[in-house]
């Protein structure tokens, strides 16, 4: 048949592109959280230990004609694999016991910018509530030492690593791809990675202005595009399962910053969007919302002893009166009713707060300890 003969050219042509259409929906038949799926390229169904769905890709005129064969056949057997001649296997492998019982229930999370600092911090706590992390990032060998960690302290499959640079189209759309053909989705994507440049409209230059949208506003956006697309399949073939997508934003997109605009403004830009895609993309059940943490004063951009902020204030007199880097830090404190800074602890349990939740989408929620209120 032409149609057959169609299909077949097609998914030649396009082997990852195509299986990256259809994990999703094994995932989401068999329970989403409950396994992990996984695809190989090959030509011959390999030796598998139980049950295995064998097709052939030639039957099927469209690939969605091929998925409402598989939504038949997956929730009425037990499988260990899906063969698809023409395309190759898709290897199922169980959620551990262990991760079904705890907190995130094995939802697979990536998390951008989480080789290091808060980002870091954030994939610790997530794989502790019992998250099967990704751990996104431009630096390839810091992202993977934290998957090594991980995997050490909370058992292998734990985390795993990606390269990607969150301001490049190319890079985020094969991020996404390697992560669904790898693990079989995304349940929860949290957009972190981000870059601050201060400077005022005298000395700030176009160039850094432009980086400093690209990698917070224009990243979001580039994340959520692509990161949405296995999300619309899982929550399509799984009536029960919803996703989230969550932007680490700042209290800088709640309130201007002083002589920092060029991030505060990608900031406020960040919770448009957030706002404007929780609209889009409720009907297929994605909730997407911000969180906007105030100061990591513990964490490295402010206290590291050479180039934190702290240090630099106290150089250039920022703060008047100042003699030390205690006085710099106390200074900053006694602006925060909760008298300290935020904690990768803090935010995550506002990222809990919003995947357990099931009726709020479009928010913007501050952890600043009370520094900054919703009006």
């Amino acid at each position: 048949m032409k149609g057959e003969n169609h299909l077949i050219s097609w998914i030649t042509q396009n082997k990852r592109t195509t299986a990256a259409g259809i994990v999703p929906a094994i995932r989401a038949l068999l329970g989403c959280a409950a396994v992990r799926v996984s695809f190989i390229e090959e030509e011959k169904l390999p030796a598998v230990s139980g049950d295995a769905i064998v097709l052939d890709g030639a039957a099927f005129a469209t690939l969605d004609a091929l998925l409402a064969e598989l939504s038949v056949q997956l929730p009425e057997r037990a499988v260990s694999a899906v063969f698809i001649s023409g395309l190759g296997t898709f290897r199922i492998n169980p959620t551990t016991p262990a991760k079904r019982q705890a907190r995130l229930a094995g939802r697979i999370c990536l998390v951008t910018g989480a080789a290091q600092g808060f980002g870091e911090g954030i994939a610790r706590e997530l794989a502790a509530a019992g998250g099967v992390l990704v751990i996104a990032d431009l630096n390839e060998p810091a992202a993977l030492q934290v998957a090594d960690d991980l995997n050490r302290e909370h058992g292998e499959g734990t985390a795993f690593s990606v390269r990607v640079d969150v301001g490049n189209e190319a890079s985020v759309q094969q991020m996404v791809e390697t992560v669904v053909l790898s693990l079989g989705g995304i349940d929860l994507l949290i957009s972190n990675a981000g870059v601050l440049r201060a400077g005022g409209l005298e000395e700030m230059s176009l160039e850094t202005f432009e980086f400093v949208t690209r990698i917070n506003y224009t990243a979001f956006f580039l994340v959520s595009k692509y990161g949405s697309v296995p999300m619309k399949l899982q929550t399509r073939f799984a009536p029960d399962c919803t996703t989230d997508i969550i932007q680490i934003n700042s209290k800088s997109g709640l309130e201007g910053s002083n002589r920092n605009f060029a991030y505060a403004g990608s900031k406020f830009g960040g919770i448009g969007l957030v706002q404007s895609f929780a609209k889009e993309l409720v009907a297929d059940r994605i909730k997407v919302n911000a969180i906007c943490p105030g100061n990591y004063y513990e964490g490295p951009l402010w206290s590291d002893p050479e180039k934190g902020l702290f240090i630099q204030y106290l150089k250039a007199g920022k703060v008047p009166g100042a003699k030390s880097v205690e006085d710099v830090y106390n200074f900053y404190v006694d602006k925060v009713p909760m008298r300290r800074g935020y904690s990768p602890v803090d935010v995550t349990r506002a990222i809990l707060y919003c995947v357990e939740q099931t009726y709020e989408t479009g928010q913007a929620m501050p952890v600043t300890g009370g520094q900054n209120m919703l009006k």
